[in-house]
């Protein structure tokens, strides 16, 4: 059971790693298109600077996604490195447990906040709600909450960096 979760957090990685580089293909695209229209045809487009900044949210929260199961989220290696055996462990399930509790409140009031504000629309796209500028927030609590289970389950809490590849991802 256990090997088949991974499987499915490992494919759950990829498509945030994929829309994530999607998300940075497409700013790069909508950014100079902005640029193009206000300087040299003088007449500048209203959408680029929203999109790219709608975009940007999903860019984020899936990025920091992909970091957290990489193990290159923020975080002070000096106390785990000095601890060791139950009391290293012990600080692992902590900072995993603050970290549920955190993304379990992203999940829960990011859900609240887009049932807020579904029927507002974005002035500059106004068939886009508010509401669904806000989905990034709880999909990424949930996306973090089902890595932290896997971390919990793996007991992969302090890893030490191979140097070869900083990905946990096979590239099979």
């Amino acid at each position: 059971m256990l090997s088949a979760y991974i499987r499915v957090m490992d494919l759950l990685h990829r498509a945030c790693l994929f829309i994530a580089g999607a998300g940075i293909v497409l700013i790069t695209l909508i950014i100079p298109w902005g640029v193009f229209t206000r300087y040299v045809l003088n007449s500048a487009s209203s959408w680029p600077e929203p999109m790219a900044i709608l975009v940007m949210i999903w860019v984020s929260f899936l990025s920091a996604v992909v970091c957290y199961r990489e193990h290159l989220h923020i975080g002070v290696s000096i106390v785990p490195a000095m601890l060791q055996g139950r009391q290293r462990q012990l600080l692992g399930w902590f900072i995993e447990m603050c970290m549920l509790v955190i993304n379990v409140f992203m999940l829960w009031w990011g859900t609240k906040l887009i049932q807020t504000t579904w029927y507002q629309s974005i002035a500059e796209f106004p068939i886009v709600s508010v509401g669904a500028s806000y989905l990034p927030v709880p999909i990424g609590g949930l996306i973090t909450v089902l890595f932290v289970i896997e971390r919990l389950w793996t007991g992969r809490l302090f890893p030490v960096a191979d140097g070869e590849a900083l990905s946990t991802v096979s590239t099979e």
